[in-house]
């Protein structure tokens, strides 16, 4: 029996997004499975991957909503965290192997000076088990399958590295804890597992990702997401509509008429002066495509064909 709220087997084909609070121990393909079950329709997929460990917003795109994962997958993120000091990890996460156990003697003026030297444009190297791809190969994969994996550094933007609690490993507050709660505000491309290295191996004692939250993607919070029950309770009506999701991911420009029907066709718009990538709307409200400016033309990234 389908889940109530759920599309009908051949049922129309649902187009738009859906905020999805993922739980710990799926991963991110586990969630486009269960959508698609849900939902009736294999044309399912999402923007930007968080490991099984992790919990919080992940971006569905459904029908033609999934011709939009690339460019929301390349907007900045926010994500709670916490990093354990004192230990180092074959994955720099609780899921890997201890690596080395070192003791934790650290002031406060010395952690706010590494996690300051962590914030801003910085160079930083993925884990090696990451989803970087490394000859056409995940190098997740290679590590399973006993390589060595050594990745280049990438050039990432940490907008905030914020401590809001330092904890042992009770609950209570602790100027010398081992724990640190921490709040970051980055990039797309910024791995937290490696911020959570890089800070344990500045202050000389090692330490690893022990939880891990993502509470931004853009635009869309965890206020709009839904639980996978909620999701399957409601169906399509957990769905943002495809014209909703590009006004709130993208700025806006209205067209009617001989322009409207050229950007239905793909041809090029004249420029208004409008910087980054926006969305293009018919005179009915529908999104028409999205679109990014040149001094010359409107180039278009993606033309939505009519449902």
């Amino acid at each position: 029996m389908s889940p109530r709220g759920a599309r009908p087997a051949g049922g129309p084909q649902v187009d738009g997004l859906v905020v999805v609070d993922k739980p710990a121990g799926l991963t991110s393909h586990d969630v486009v499975a269960r959508a698609r079950r849900i939902l009736g329709q294999r044309r399912v997929g999402h923007a930007g991957t968080l490991d099984p460990m992790a919990t919080g917003v992940l971006l569905l795109g459904l029908g033609r909503g999934t011709r939009l994962l690339g460019h929301l997958a390349l907007t900045d993120k926010v994500y709670d965290a916490t990093i354990r000091l004192g230990r180092s990890t074959t994955t720099d996460d609780a899921e890997g192997e201890p690596l080395e156990d070192r003791p934790v003697d650290v002031d406060p003026e010395r952690l706010a000076q590494a996690m300051a030297a962590l914030t801003g444009r910085i160079d930083q190297v993925p884990s090696s088990v990451s989803a970087v791809k490394v000859g056409g190969v995940r190098a997740y994969a290679r590590v399973r399958a006993g390589e060595q994996v050594e990745l280049a550094a990438r050039r990432v933007t940490v907008h905030r590295f914020d401590l809001l609690a330092r904890r042992s490993d009770g609950a209570a507050a602790d100027p010398a804890g081992s724990d640190l709660d921490v709040r970051v505000g980055c990039s797309s491309g910024t791995y937290i597992r490696a911020i959570a290295r890089d800070l344990g191996a500045a202050l000389g004692c090692g330490g690893h990702l022990t939880a891990l939250r993502r509470t931004v993607v853009g635009p869309f919070g965890l206020a709009r997401a839904v639980s996978l029950d909620t999701f399957a309770e409601l169906g399509a009506g957990a769905v943002i509509p495809l014209a909703e999701a590009v006004a709130a991911g993208f700025a806006r420009r209205d067209v009617a008429g001989d322009a409207a029907v050229d950007v239905r066709h793909g041809r090029r718009l004249a420029p208004v002066g409008r910087p980054g990538t926006y969305g293009v709307f018919g005179p009915d409200g529908s999104v028409l495509a999205l679109v990014e400016e040149s001094a010359e033309a409107v180039r278009s990234l993606v033309v939505f064909a009519p449902a």
